[in-house]
C-alpha cells in the first residue's frame, strides 16, 4: 500500500504486475515477493485496517523518540513565536467517494465521502491525532475525541464548526486554553467593554455572557469576544472570534486563529501529493487501509527530509523519491545534494567502453 501511494498507481492490477516486474529487487528486502490481485484485494477488505492506524502511531511515536527535534524548525511565516506551549489545530478535510460503489459512506443521495478529523502540531507539523469515518458525522460531535489528550497549558484552535459549550467548559475545566470563530446566531450579553475605542483592525474586545438557558448552563463563565478586521486572499473582512483566555492582547487572539489556515496546507500536500483521490477498494476497510498508508507515508518523507536538511517543498521531495524508487541510491546523499548543494553528489554513472573501428582495445 505504500508503494501504491509512492508510484500513484491507478488500481490492483497497476500495483501488482509493477511489483512483479521488479521482482528482483523487490527479493532483495527480506525475501518479499509481489501478490497477486486477488490476494491484495482480499486482504485490502479483510485484514483489520486498524493494524495500519496502530503501525502509523508506533512509527510516527518512534521517530520523534529517537529524534526528538524531528519536525521543529517547520515554523511558517508569521507563526505566533510568542507562545511557548503546544498550539493544537483542529480541522476536518473531506475526501470523495463514488456513491454507487460505497453504501457505508453514503453523504447525499449522490455523493459518498469518507471525513479525516485531524488534531496538528502546529510546531512539528505533525499530526497529534486523527480519526477517519463517514463525512456524515458531524465536527461537533468529534471534538471530545480529538481533543482528549490535550494537556493543561496547551492551545486548541478551531473552527466554529466544532463549537460545543459543554466540550469548551470541560477544555476550561483542565486548563486548556483555546480560540474558535463565533457562530453568527451566537446569543450573548455584553459584561465588560475591553476596549473603549476601536482600532483599524480590532473592532471590539468584550468579555461576554451566553445567553440561553442551554448554553448558559454548559458554558457558565465568562467568555472573551474579539470583533476584528482579517485580511483573507487579499480581501479585508470583519470576523468574530471567541475565547477563554482573557489576559491575552486581541491581536493575538487574531494571530493564533489565522494560524489555523495552516492545517489546510497540510491538507493541500496529502491531497495533492498522496493518493487520495482514486481508491484501490471500495469498503470501509479498504479506505482506511488506503489513507492510514497515506498519512504514514507523509510521516516518512517527512523524516528523511529531517535527516538531510531538505528546504524546498514537499511536493518536489515526493516527486524526487518517486522517480528513483527502483535504483540504489544513498537517499541521505541524494536528498542532501538536491537539498542543500553543500557538497558534491556521490553517484556516478559507469563509464561505457568506447569502440572505435581501427583502434585496438587498450
Amino acid at each position: 500500500m505504500l508503494f501504491a501511494q509512492l508510484s500513484h498507481s491507478f488500481g490492483l492490477n497497476d500495483v501488482c504486475d509493477t511489483l512483479k516486474h521488479h521482482q528482483g529487487v523487490l527479493s532483495s528486502i527480506r525475501g518479499a515477493f509481489a501478490p497477486s490481485k486477488n490476494a491484495l484485494s482480499h486482504a485490502n477488505k479483510i485484514r483489520d485496517s486498524n493494524l495500519a492506524k496502530d503501525l502509523f502511531w508506533e512509527t510516527l511515536k518512534h521517530l520523534q523518540t529517537t529524534h526528538p527535534k524531528f519536525g521543529m524548525g517547520q515554523n511558517f511565516k508569521g507563526f505566533p513565536r510568542r507562545f511557548k506551549k503546544v498550539i493544537n489545530v483542529v480541522d476536518s478535510t473531506t475526501i470523495k467517494l463514488v456513491a454507487n460503489c460505497m453504501d457505508w459512506a453514503k453523504h447525499r443521495r449522490r455523493k459518498a465521502a469518507a471525513k479525516c478529523h485531524m488534531r496538528l502540531d502546529l510546531k512539528t507539523f505533525l499530526p497529534k491525532f486523527a480519526i477517519v469515518g463517514p463525512a456524515k458525522d458531524a465536527d461537533d460531535k468529534r471534538a471530545r475525541e480529538i481533543c482528549a489528550d490535550v494537556q493543561d497549558g496547551e492551545i486548541v484552535v478551531f473552527d466554529r464548526a466544532y463549537v460545543d459549550f459543554e466540550h469548551l467548559f470541560d477544555l476550561e475545566s483542565r486548563g486548556v486554553s483555546w480560540v474558535t470563530r463565533a457562530k453568527r446566531n451566537m446569543s450573548y450579553r455584553v459584561v465588560k467593554e475591553c476596549q473603549k475605542q476601536s482600532t483599524n483592525t480590532i473592532l471590539r474586545d468584550d468579555l461576554i455572557l451566553l445567553k440561553p438557558k442551554k448554553s448558559k448552563k454548559n458554558y457558565s463563565k465568562k467568555l472573551r469576544r474579539v470583533e476584528a478586521k482579517v485580511e483573507i486572499d487579499g480581501k479585508e473582512m470583519i470576523m468574530v472570534f471567541i475565547t477563554n483566555n482573557l489576559d491575552w492582547a486581541p491581536s493575538s487572539v487574531c494571530d493564533l486563529y489565522k494560524s489555523r489556515w495552516q492545517i489546510e496546507i497540510f491538507f493541500k500536500q496529502i491531497k495533492q501529493t498522496l493518493k487520495l483521490c482514486d481508491f484501490l477498494g471500495h469498503s470501509s476497510n479498504a479506505v482506511h487501509w488506503q489513507i492510514w498508508s497515506a498519512l504514514l507515508l507523509y510521516v516518512l518523507l517527512r523524516y528523511q527530509a529531517y535527516l538531510s536538511k531538505w528546504n524546498h517543498s514537499f511536493m518536489r521531495l515526493f516527486g524526487l523519491i518517486r522517480g528513483i524508487i527502483w535504483d540504489r541510491f544513498d537517499l541521505q546523499d541524494l536528498l542532501k545534494f538536491y537539498g542543500t548543494a553543500g557538497r558534491l553528489f556521490k553517484w556516478r554513472p559507469p563509464p561505457l567502453q568506447p569502440y572505435l573501428p581501427g583502434f585496438s582495445d587498450t
